[in-house]
């Protein structure tokens, strides 16, 4: 076994030193040569050692490079050395987080992180939180929440009752609202496409003026980071509607709620801490490994009457135990990396790691404007909205570059215009990474349009 271990640690310490130099996305031939992991399955035991090898030989090659410093796909960072190591560790541990007596040390862990993770957000310190795979679960969990608060106000134990019969709850979102929020209300049972949508200025921002009557069985969802723009919806103008009413708000942060933690970057979320619920993920802007979401809710209460449940075989302690607070039962011990993560930036360079992103964003749309092109959005964050002219060039422009290596960048739609979608989210992305990325972009757009 220390064999194996120590060969595992000796091949991906060899894939993190080379993942800057080699192209972000794959060849096409590392591509096809994934047919060797395919086949019938054995019939006969193999050598631990041979797996590994096989998947290293042909499964490293095929991987996207999304833990470097030049891509800027979706809003994917990449793993903190310590948040890696921890990881590693972790798993060797092989800990089961459900129950503090399957757990002593993920349990104690998770109480830590918290205390950390309501301080750096601004969130009230007594709220209760979840430990989940990604935003959608934890819009997932902070919904189911608001579900069992607003129907037991009126009476309706939705989790005894369910939802046939129930009085109904009326959903309000803006128009830019993302489509994961969406898929959560979905599974909830609370509709995808019923909702009440309001509109949304030239960033997408939610038009807080424009709220419909609130009341008691209404959810307001709001958003701090928009998907393509980074804009972040007035907070105190749409929780001072809500206040009094008894509605219940709700915020998306997926990865703009990491605003509150960086001091030049705060104002862009002030508010936020006067909703219900707050969404947000640790694999993105905090950039630990796969996967790792949070679900924060005002009132502990509401989140576990929507989540717990008890049978006679479990041991249980009166302290917090984690199964109380998530979807899932048996799950990872994902918050070893979160504590890892904020154990060894401290506030200081979590501050500095948001602002370095937002700063590197704004030179990218600079070189990017001073080569003729059009920024489509305010840079206020991370996000970096660009035409190259007609749909199709910047569709060319986009197709190339991915295939070009240099760097990876997708595609969005932004008020019927067609936009290439940057997005620096990587603790490793440098000044050079984003002066060799907009010249390769830059490159590739002038041939296209010549």
């Amino acid at each position: 076994m220390r064999d194996l271990l120590m060969n595992a640690a000796e091949r991906s310490a060899r894939y993190v030193a080379g993942v800057r130099d080699r192209a972000v996305a794959p060849r096409p031939e590392d591509l096809a040569r994934l047919d060797a992991l395919r086949g019938p399955m054995p019939e006969q035991p193999s050598d631990p050692a041979t797996v590994l090898a096989l998947l290293d030989d042909f499964g490293s090659p095929a991987t996207v490079a999304s833990s470097g410093g030049r891509y800027f796909g979706f809003v994917i960072g990449g793993s903190l050395p310590a948040a890696l190591a921890t990881s590693w560790l972790a798993n060797a541990w092989d800990q089961n987080a459900a129950l503090s007596v399957m757990s002593p040390v993920a349990a104690a862990i998770e109480d830590v992180a918290l205390g950390w993770l309501r301080e750096i957000l601004g969130l009230p310190p007594s709220c209760g939180v979840g430990y989940v795979t990604g935003a959608t679960m934890a819009n997932f969990t902070c919904l189911a929440a608001a579900r069992h608060a607003l129907l037991g106000r009126a009476g309706w134990n939705v989790e005894e009752n369910g939802l046939f019969g129930a009085p109904p709850i009326t959903v309000v979102v803006g128009e830019e609202v993302h489509v994961t929020l969406l898929k959560a209300l979905s599974l909830l049972g609370l509709g995808g496409s019923r909702v009440v949508r309001v509109p949304a200025d030239s960033q997408g921002r939610i038009e807080a003026h424009a709220l419909p009557p609130l009341d008691g069985r209404t959810i307001v969802c709001i958003q701090a980071g928009n998907v393509n723009t980074g804009a972040c919806d007035a907070a105190v103008d749409v929780c001072s509607r809500a206040r009094g009413t008894g509605a219940w708000v709700h915020v998306d942060g997926a990865f703009g709620l990491w605003a509150a933690a960086a001091p030049r970057r705060a104002h862009l979320v002030e508010g936020v801490n006067c909703a219900d619920s707050w969404a947000t993920d640790c694999h993105k802007w905090l950039n630990v490994p796969y996967d790792s979401g949070l679900a924060f809710v005002r009132q502990p209460t509401e989140l576990r009457a929507a989540m717990a449940v008890s049978a006679a075989y479990l041991q249980t302690t009166t302290g917090r135990e984690p199964w109380h607070y998530t979807p899932e039962s048996s799950r990872r011990a994902r918050a070893i990396e979160v504590w890892a993560a904020l154990r060894s930036l401290g506030k200081r360079g979590l501050a500095e790691m948001i602002e370095r992103s937002c700063q590197l964003a704004s030179r990218f749309a600079e070189a990017l404007r001073d080569g003729g092109y059009s920024i489509l959005n305010d840079v206020v964050l991370n996000q970096v909205l660009v035409s190259f002219g007609s749909a199709e060039e910047t569709k060319r422009v986009i197709r190339e570059i991915q295939n070009e290596g240099t760097c990876w960048c997708g595609g969005t739609e932004w008020h019927g215009q067609t936009a290439m979608r940057i997005s620096v989210s990587s603790w490793s992305t440098t000044e050079q990474d984003v002066d060799r990325s907009a010249a390769a972009i830059l490159r590739i757009a002038k041939k296209i349009r010549t």
